[in-house]
Formats: C-alpha cells, structure tokens, sequence
C-alpha cells in the first residue's frame, strides 16, 4: 500500500514549485502515519506462546527434581540420625528439613487445575496436608500415651502403607504423613514465644526422654520414604517424556493459560493469603500457621510467593544456584497489552514488599502485627486480581 502512494504522487506532474511542496508535504504525512499503524505491538505468535509453556514445564519439573533431591538428603540426614542419635545429628536433620521446604514452597503455584500433584489420584494431601493434629501421632503436653507410636496394642506394625491409608482418614486434620508430620518428629509442639519446639533428640535414645524410641525412630524413617515416593511419582509425569508434560503441552492455548492462570490466582488469593494468612489471623490460634511447629512459616510465605513470580516471569534458581528461563508469560502479556501487564509487576513488587514487612516468628505476628498481615493479604489479592485482567488477555 505504502509503495503504491508512493509511486502515485511521484508520477504527479506539475510546474507549479508550490503544488509540488504540497504534494510531497502530504506524501510524508502519509508515510508517518502508515508508519505509526506498521509500528503497533503485535500480538505473540503460536510459537512464542508455546515457548512460554515450554519455559513453564521446564520450571515445573527443575523445582520438583530440586524438591526431590534435598528430599533424598533429608532422607539421608534422618537416616544417619537414627542410627547413632545425637545432638549434632538431630539439629542436621532440622536444618535440612529447613532447606527441603525452599523448592517445594514455589512448587504450590503449580496446583489448583487437577495436575498430577492433586488431580483425584494425586498425593498433595499425602505431601504437605495442614494443619495437623498431632495428638494422631506422638505424645503431647499433657498426654504421654497419645499417639500411634504410642499405642501399641492398636498398631502393634508401622509401615509405609498403613501411614498412607490412615492419613486425613479421621479428620482433615489427622494427618500422619507429609513436611509437617516429619517437622513435628523433629520439633515437637512449640510451645514457646521466642522459639520454636524444643523436642530433645533424646526422644529418639532407649531409656531417654520419651517412651517408645524405637518406633519413634521407625516412623521418622517410614515418613521419610514416604516423601520420596510421593515427590518422585510427581517429577517422572513431568519429565521430558513424561505422560503428563506431553499431553498438558498439546492441550490448545487457552486450556493451557487457563490451568497457569488458575493456579496462580488461587494459590495468591484462595490459598495464601486466605487460609494460610487471614485464617491465621482471624482465629488467633497458631496450630493455623502452615510449619507451626518450626517456625518456619514466614518462609513458606515467600516461598509460595517467588513461585508465582517463577511461574509469571519464566524465571526459576535451582538449589545449586543455577537458572531456568525461558520465554515468559510476561512477556506474552506485554506485548499483548502493556498497561495491564505492567501492573502485575507493580503488584508483585507490592506483595514482596507487604510479606516482607511481616516480623517474625509468625506465631507472634498473628497475634502482635496484624495489620502487617492483613496489608500482605490485601496485596496479594490485588496480585491475583491483576493476574486474572491479563490471563483475560493471554485466552484471545
């Protein structure tokens, strides 16, 4: 089009200087204008979004791997520990235990759309199930025979299958496997305001501090079998290969987005700032804060957090240090409508900068900080609002 009025008005013929100024006046308006309509954003092409969700599959599976893999050590540290118990063994399992819970945080902003991690066969609740009552477990104040460790007569057998069958059997909250089962075998109740739970490792030693060491130790080992097996059933459906991967990657494009977007959305206003936070809050009780018994929930927090920006951004660091990226949904989102786009990363920069500004340890938040709490919900719903405006965009 541009050439043809080119060419038009050149062949224009005149004596006239001033027509001739007019006509080339009009013929570089022309060509500005045409220019500034050739210039406009233009929408992702097909591979470009599906490079995004090549990025995101590829997250997916780093995390999960990565969440396997300190799994193994914590399996590792556990199992030096009940082999000679001491203190130096006891406080490395802890500290592991710690570090097991970073890449598994950013793994919740995979959730929520029925995926291999809590489709109706998946092991979500058999992995991370809170809060617990872990009067189904072991001894708490109050009650030294409390516990399937310590009852005998009832489970005179532990193993990995009977653990699996009996958890969340009671209640929602009769969890016996999973992070928390373990963190409590670890940590005991925490009972304290300046610390977390003071479990001595000498509940692990014949003769110690606690009845039935033996079966205490045989539950800490099973428990950590356990994760390994449900962590690594999730990874292989997300392997280059795996089934899962392949068929989530060949589902049109707005099955895909819708799936991303959903579980951001629900994880940042449904899950975390709602049940994990405001719930927190709203009841004042600790045994709702999500790693109560380490204190290691403001972690999680975050945890959860970068991994909706990971899953946004296409952008995660392993364990070691080193990066997956890729091309990202943000980027889609930029090119397809700058304005929206631009306030999802106003709104991330708002929540880090809200659960930041939560003091630890949260036991004590909940109860002295609220309004730092409640600030951090209110962001994180803004964020999942504006994750929402640009999915919308994303599906055209």
């Amino acid at each position: 089009m541009l050439g043809v009025i080119t060419a038009y008005l050149f062949r224009i013929e005149t004596k006239n200087q001033s027509m001739k100024q007019s006509y080339f006046i009009l013929l570089i308006g022309l060509l500005l204008v045409l220019s500034a309509c050739n210039s406009e954003p233009q929408g992702p092409t097909d591979e470009q979004f599906q490079a995004a969700a090549e990025t995101y599959a590829d997250i997916v599976l780093a995390s999960y791997q990565d969440s396997y893999d300190e799994a193994v050590k914590l399996k590792t540290t556990i199992d030096e520990f009940v082999a000679s118990p001491s203190e130096v063994g006891f406080v490395a399992c802890k500290e592991q235990w710690l570090q097991a819970r970073e890449p598994y945080n950013q793994t919740e902003a995979y959730r929520f759309y029925g995926g291999p991690i809590d489709d109706e066969d998946g092991p979500e609740g058999l992995i991370n199930a809170w809060p617990m009552d872990e009067n189904f477990i072991d001894y708490v104040e109050g009650n030294l025979e409390t516990g399937m460790i310590n009852d005998l007569e009832t489970y005179p057998e532990l193993n990995k299958a009977l653990l699996e069958e009996l958890n969340e059997s009671f209640s929602e909250e009769s969890i016996f496997t999973g992070y928390h089962a373990i963190e409590f075998l670890l940590w005991g109740q925490d009972l304290y305001a300046d610390s977390p739970g003071r479990r001595p490792y000498t509940d692990y030693v014949e003769g110690g501090t606690a009845a039935n060491p033996d079966r205490r130790a045989t539950y800490l080992k099973l428990v950590s079998e356990l994760l390994l097996d449900h962590l690594g059933a999730v990874k292989a459906e997300w392997e280059k290969d795996g089934a899962y991967r392949k068929s989530f990657l060949a589902l049109p494009k707005e099955e895909i987005v819708g799936k991303i977007f959903t579980a951001l959305g629900e994880l940042s206003k449904g899950e975390l700032s709602g049940e994990r936070m405001f719930v927190a809050v709203d009841l004042g009780e600790q045994e709702h804060e999500h790693s109560c018994f380490a204190d290691n929930t403001i972690a999680d927090i975050e945890g959860n957090l970068q991994g909706l920006i990971n899953v946004y951004q296409g952008t995660y660091t392993r364990s070691d240090g080193s990066l997956v990226k890729g091309t990202s949904f943000a980027e889609l989102a930029d090119l397809l409508n700058t304005e929206k786009a631009q306030s999802v990363n106003t709104a991330i920069d708002t929540a880090q900068g809200a659960v930041a500004a939560i003091p630890g340890p949260f036991d004590q938040a909940i109860l002295n900080h609220k309004d730092e709490i409640l600030a951090a919900v209110t962001a994180l719903e803004d964020l999942s609002d504006a994750f929402a405006d640009v999915s919308l965009e994303l599906k055209k």
